[in-house]
């Protein structure tokens, strides 16, 4: 298989579950640290003792019980709560209606691989994938409940996130998570590769005369959208080797309103059916003709791009309107797209169709470092 072929990751049939771990933490010191991350790099299978010898200078600390956590979070004056467990991934949905998580972008199998390779090799879960979904009002009343108590963890990390974290163990209350959450569905914000390499780990381990490993499950965070919502912004795109003519004629080989304008009234034209494009002199507006529950970013790659008559020979992507725009001239046009709603990508997900890549920009995300969890943790709790 061609290494840049996108494929859909497997489904997760319901319910949906998030079981109790013992979390690792950071000090806050290290959370939000840009030299954190280099903490998870080469050699992986040095990352565990790595993490133990961190753990030793009271650099780590490690649960003592397993637990679900609410995990709070404030960045640039935005607040997410989520309920951080361990995802049950260990059951293939055969019907659509089975499906408990939904992806909406497709994945690189290879990348997926060198990522389940890597976890392996740390023993690790470094950090949660993201989730969204609606709750139910009984679990917004549960997670509002337990937020009111004084958090077990309350600091604000090297890079400004605001954290409080309350870990959550009555078994009372766990059950009662677990059944305001059997009909979910979740869509995958953020981590669809890491969630592939999830379920590549699990099915390596499927069949293991030891019963259920700890690759039946993998970290994730879910968010209630209704609650403190996630915000959804666009990524950006630069073709290279496509010129502002290439796109007029492309749209018109398909019948689409194409006009320039002064930049001011192409960027205020931009919405959900429309496109702002410029190669750093001219500026144009693109109607997309966007069908029923269809993004824009579906109808640019779908149909505009392959009517460009040249190229692109390369796609960049950005998540700013500077950085693409830095990034126009005339044989590279920089294109701005509007940001699909939540509802459309969730409909879009439900379809069983799949956003071109990198479609979505959800924010803001957690830190890295401030729950982790142990496969070899969790080995030793099952045995």
């Amino acid at each position: 298989m061609d290494a840049t072929t996108l494929v859909t990751p497997p489904y997760v049939a319901g319910p949906l579950r998030l079981e109790p771990f013992a979390a690792l933490m950071l000090t806050p010191a290290r959370v939000g640290n840009p030299s954190t991350g280099r903490a998870f790099a080469r050699p992986y299978k040095d990352v565990s003792a790595r993490l133990l010898r961190w753990q030793t200078r009271g650099l780590v600390t490690a649960d003592t019980a397993p637990a679900l956590y609410l995990h709070e979070y404030t960045a640039n004056g935005m607040t997410v709560r989520g309920l951080v467990g361990a995802l049950d991934v260990s059951r293939r949905a055969a019907r659509a209606e089975d499906r408990a998580v939904l992806p909406h972008e497709g994945i690189h199998p290879v990348q997926a691989d060198e990522l389940a390779d890597r976890m392996d090799e740390m023993q690790l879960n470094p950090a949660p994938i993201l989730l969204v979904h609606q709750g139910t009002d009984r679990l917004r009343e549960v997670l509002a409940e337990i937020a009111r108590r004084e958090p077990d963890h309350a600091f604000t990390d090297r890079g400004g996130q605001e954290h409080r974290i309350w870990a959550e163990r009555s078994p009372e209350t766990l059950a009662t998570i677990t059944a305001e959450l059997a009909e979910s569905r979740a869509l995958i914000a953020d981590g669809h590769h890491r969630y592939a390499a999830y379920l590549r780990l699990q099915r390596r381990r499927v069949g293991h005369p030891d019963g259920p490993r700890p690759t039946d499950l993998g970290l994730a965070m879910l968010v209630d959208q209704t609650d403190t919502p996630l915000f959804l912004g666009p990524i950006h795109r630069t073709f290279s080797g496509t010129s502002l003519d290439d796109l007029r004629d492309a749209a018109e080989t398909l019948g689409l309103e194409y006009r320039e304008q002064n930049q001011a009234d192409a960027v205020a034209a931009l919405s959900s059916a429309r496109l702002a494009a410029t190669d750093g002199e001219r500026w144009a507006v693109v109607g997309l003709d966007v069908a029923p529950d269809e993004a824009a970013v579906e109808a640019l790659h779908l149909r505009i791009v392959p009517a460009l008559p040249h190229g692109p020979a390369a796609i960049t992507y950005h998540h700013t309107v500077d950085e693409a725009l830095d990034s126009a001239r005339p044989d590279t046009i920089a294109v701005l797209m509007p940001a699909p709603s939540v509802d459309l990508v969730l409909r879009i997900a439900e379809a069983d169709r799949l956003l071109p890549e990198k479609a979505t920009s959800f924010q803001p995300k957690p830190s890295l470092g401030v729950l982790i969890r142990s496969l070899r943790d969790a080995a030793a709790d099952r045995s």
